[in-house]
């Protein structure tokens, strides 16, 4: 690593309110920072596979601490949201990652991928600083007041980010039973806004229909899926 990468790393360890140990190696975090698209021996899928794992127990300790009163129920569902791709998109947005992310020209140049990267580096990045700590103490310190943002937001709305269950409570509360989702691949081309469609049904009566890049909001970023949003839009007609 030359000497103006090893700046550019501590000044965003810096970014992230982290100073690292004397004599610490930044090679991990910048192992992190290279995505596969880069075509380096060295890249991020590692790390941000063990970041994965640190993500979840990171936010398990962050409830504990902040939330010990959440029953289970509750707490998983605001995990969910702390842990998820969306959350991980926006973070490294706000983080301006990208700036210090390695990527290849053909990612760079797919705008439509751009939140999935986000997502991954932040992830990489979780497993990084847990290799160059040995413990959650820098995770818990860069993701906390983050955290604590969006949680306050999850109080306000419990529903934030998940329609589903929003129009479940609300079909249920008249008395209609519960939504039938239906998703079916149309294409099978990568980013296309029309690749999956979904409807939504309420007994015999067809409520709304949608399309979208991505069946699964876990693995949506920038924009719902299709059901979610068809939820969503649904929901706002009530």
């Amino acid at each position: 690593m030359n000497a103006e990468r090893h700046a550019q790393l501590l000044q965003f360890l810096d970014s992230l309110g982290l100073k690292p140990l004397a004599g610490m190696d930044l090679q991990r975090l910048d192992e992190a920072l290279t995505h596969t698209s880069a075509g380096l021996s060295l890249n991020h899928e590692k790390l941000e596979f063990l970041g994965d794992a640190v993500l979840r127990l990171a936010a398990s300790e962050f409830l504990e601490q902040h939330y010990p009163n959440l029953s289970v129920g509750q707490s998983s569902a605001l995990r969910a949201q702390l842990v998820s791709d969306r959350w991980l998109g926006e973070l490294g947005q706000a983080i301006g990652i990208e700036s210090v992310l390695r990527i290849g020209p053909t990612a760079a140049g797919d705008s439509s991928a751009r939140a999935t990267l986000r997502a991954e580096a932040c992830e990489a990045c979780i497993g990084a600083l847990y290799r160059l700590w040995g413990d959650l103490t820098p995770v818990l310190r860069w993701l906390t007041p983050h955290w604590q943002t969006t949680a306050k937001a999850f109080e306000a709305d419990p529903h934030l980010h998940n329609w589903k269950s929003a129009l479940q409570e609300w079909s249920q509360g008249q008395k209609r039973g519960l939504p039938d989702y239906r998703c079916q691949e149309i294409s099978q081309i990568h980013a296309d806004p029309r690749r999956f469609h979904c409807q939504v049904n309420l007994g015999e009566q067809v409520l709304g229909e949608g399309w979208g890049r991505s069946r699964s909001e876990e693995h949506t970023s920038e924009l719902q899926s299709p059901c979610n949003l068809v939820c969503r839009l649904l929901l706002e007609k009530k």
